[in-house]
């Protein structure tokens, strides 16, 4: 048996997230099924996150244990030619037979974008959050400071996968105006040694109450000190989250 390193990317408008689901599309699914078509086994892939459904992925990592004997390249081009056409096998990778993509991962980078314009764009409507009034992405950029480092971040975690500690370290944490003079998008990216439920979704709902004028930008440490999700912001919605890569080693 082998262990495999595959590297994906995917857009989730049409998935209902990662994991396997009785009776509805999943990434996993199709994934497993396009590697059993080719090799003739019943495989489980498994990867470094379970995104959900609308969330997009642009350096997803998963591994499958597979006797098949075909080589890295020629497996990813079989792969890339079963797979639909919304999602991509980017590498094929020997790997060591322990490797874990949840375990061994060291580093995850987010980016959530958001399009405050006043119009909505209908060709990035699967791709953005679109809030029809400007946002203060001077007082967003300020309040995310209190995030970095390492704390317990209970208030951006919602329920449904309890983990053994809520305490995670935000490395880096970008609030920034995009576009040509500095126009109607801000791209808020989170990177981190690991990640909550909802975690990066709750935490931008939190920086938008900030963005919006509801709250002062000192008030992100507190709902931080909380370690309660009731004091945070609403969770935004999903499909302006994509994961951009996951590191290892």
């Amino acid at each position: 048996m082998r262990t495999l390193k595959l590297t994906l990317a995917y857009d989730g408008t049409d998935f209902a997230g990662w994991q396997t689901q009785p009776g509805a599309r999943t990434v996993q699914g199709v994934l497993e099924d396009a590697i059993g078509r080719i090799t003739g086994e019943a495989v489980r892939a498994v990867a470094s996150g379970r995104t959900d459904a609308g969330v997009h992925a642009a350096g997803q990592v998963a591994s499958v244990r597979a006797a098949c004997r075909l080589d890295a390249p020629t497996l990813q081009r079989a792969l890339n030619a079963e797979l639909p056409r919304d999602v991509a096998v980017l590498d094929v990778a020997e790997a060591p037979e322990d490797f874990h993509p949840i375990r061994d991962a060291v580093a995850k980078r987010y980016r959530y974008v958001i399009h405050d314009g006043p119009v909505r764009d209908v060709f990035a409507r699967a791709y953005s959050w679109h809030y029809p009034s400007r946002l203060d992405d001077d007082a967003m950029r300020q309040a995310a400071q209190s995030l970095l480092g390492r704390h317990d971040f209970r208030s951006f975690e919602s329920s449904g996968a309890p983990r053994a500690t809520s305490v995670r370290t935000i490395r880096d944490i970008l609030v920034e105006r995009t576009g040509a003079g500095q126009g109607d998008w801000i791209r808020i990216e989170v990177e981190a040694d690991g990640f909550l439920y909802n975690m990066v979704r709750a935490i931008v709902g939190t920086l938008v109450e900030v963005g919006r004028g509801a709250r002062e930008p000192d008030w992100v440490r507190h709902v931080l000190e909380a370690t309660d999700r009731a004091a945070a912001g609403p969770t935004a919605p999903p499909h302006g989250l994509i994961l951009l890569w996951v590191r290892y080693g």
